[in-house]
């Protein structure tokens, strides 16, 4: 379930209200008098074509400045910065997750400021975009698309009627709901929530002895999470059969229905108290081609049986011994820096695709591209406690394989238990002549970076 939650990496700025405030506001009802607009250019008439963005990082809306779009973008207040200003034309700054109370907003600001299509490559603004486009008529993916996907159980179910990849799988609440489903399938089952991401609070139970301390230890996680990262309470939750096999991800691009394959991600998972947090990832696929040829028919299949005809597509698989098996899918790019690594083998933008497809900007891909060289990503993952200092990333940086290191702690910081991708605290990213090496120099570059910690308390 790579990165969902992209926006706490963003540098805050306090929002300036301004033209974009005053408009929305006057058509608009007073329940949402608490948005703030940025108005970053003078209105002008202009032949170049407008985009509507939904969250996500700076490089998103530089992108489609670069493309040639003229941007209006919506952002939490506090993930908004000096990086997103030079290539923002209007900004409209609030919570864009509560759709009801956005509608009105968005569409005063579409009368001031048209926009054609709405593109958000953001967990968290796909289904706003669904719904801002149905309710303005400008087409996309449909609020029922995106629903299927954001929703575990409801893709399990539509799976199931069209005979894609059959799982056993039931919502439960209780311990007797989990005690039920075992009696029925069997060990080792999966519990999940329905709606979330980023490896949240996925654990398995593998006795019957476990029932009781994994529904306490989801329980317990989900206490631990800020309510601001979660889709909603995770008072139920999905229970699943176990997925034996190796897990990658199928990365897709698809135009008027065509699904194309740009990539396939072998991934390193964790276990273990945390659940299944995702720890590494590699391209290109190291598996064995027919394999992939299955999972990328599944992954077709998948797309058709949930209405997907456009767009990016990040779909998870096991490679079980009865074939691949879907785990779940996502209308956008993976995180996890999955968008950068395809960049690097197979030298496809999928941001710039997503982008500017829509517009005729650029021409949807036809054909998988070949692979050139390999790349792989390793995650930074101490001991919880407070970090006592960080060694060894000068050598790292030198490092001719080096593409990307990135450490988000300091001296002093505190380290949590690793529960979720959040939790983790860094990555390395390296290149190499296929894949293997790439994981060899990726590997060899995370371990000589020390980051090394005491627990709390101690003096």
């Amino acid at each position: 379930m790579s990165d969902v939650r992209q926006e706490a990496a963003e540098p805050a700025a306090e929002p300036v209200p301004e033209s974009v405030a005053e408009s929305v506001a006057e058509s608009a009802t007073e329940s949402t008098t608490e948005a703030a607009g940025v108005a970053q250019r003078p209105a002008s008439a202009s032949t170049e074509p407008v985009v509507l963005v939904i969250g996500g990082r700076p490089k998103i809306v530089q992108k489609a400045r670069t493309l040639g779009l003229r941007v209006v973008y919506l952002q939490y207040p506090g993930s908004y910065g000096e990086a997103h200003r030079p290539y923002v034309d209007q900004a409209l700054l609030l919570d864009y997750s509560d759709v009801e109370r956005l509608l009105p907003l968005v569409s005063a600001l579409h009368r001031a400021y048209p926009f054609q299509k709405v593109v958000s490559l953001f967990e968290l603004g796909l289904l706003p975009a669904a719904r801002i486009s149905q309710a303005l008529g400008l087409g996309g993916t449909t609020p029922e698309t995106v629903e299927l996907l954001l929703d575990k159980w409801q893709m399990r179910q539509r799976l199931q009627a069209a005979g894609v990849s059959p799982v056993a799988a039931a919502v439960g609440r209780t311990e007797d709901d989990l005690r039920a489903f075992v009696q029925r399938h069997g060990l080792p089952v999966v519990v999940k929530p329905t709606r979330e991401a980023g490896s949240i609070c996925v654990l398995a139970v593998r006795t019957e002895a476990e029932v009781p301390s994994v529904l306490a230890r989801y329980r317990e996680l989900g206490a631990l999470l800020d309510p601001r990262d979660l889709a909603g309470p995770l008072e139920e939750f999905l229970m699943e059969e176990y997925l034996d096999g190796p897990e990658i991800s199928v990365e897709t691009l698809s135009s008027d229905g065509r699904h194309v394959v740009v990539a396939v991600t072998d991934k390193v998972i964790g276990a273990g108290p945390a659940g299944f947090v995702e720890l590494g990832h590699s391209m290109p696929s190291r598996h064995p081609g027919p394999d992939l040829e299955r999972a990328e028919q599944l992954v077709s299949a998948l797309l058709d049986a949930v209405g997907l005809r456009d767009g990016p597509a990040h779909t998870e698989l096991k490679l079980t011994p009865r074939g691949p098996m879907v785990i779940e899918s996502h209308n956008r790019i993976g995180g996890d820096r999955i968008g950068e690594l395809a960049e690097l083998v197979y030298g496809i933008d999928m941001d710039s695709y997503a982008l500017g497809v829509p517009f005729g900007l650029v021409p949807p891909l036809t054909e998988s591209p070949a692979p050139s060289g390999g790349a792989a990503i390793r995650f930074l993952t101490p001991a919880p406690g407070r970090v006592v200092e960080v060694t060894g990333t000068e050598a790292v940086r030198e490092d001719p394989a080096l593409v990307e290191l990135e450490i988000a702690v300091a001296a002093g910081a505190l380290v949590p238990e690793l529960t979720w991708s959040e939790d983790r605290v860094g990555h390395v990213i390296a290149r190499g002549a296929d894949a293997g090496e790439a994981i060899a120099n990726c590997e060899r570059l995370a371990a000589a970076v020390t980051i090394r910690t005491e627990p709390v308390g101690r003096r």
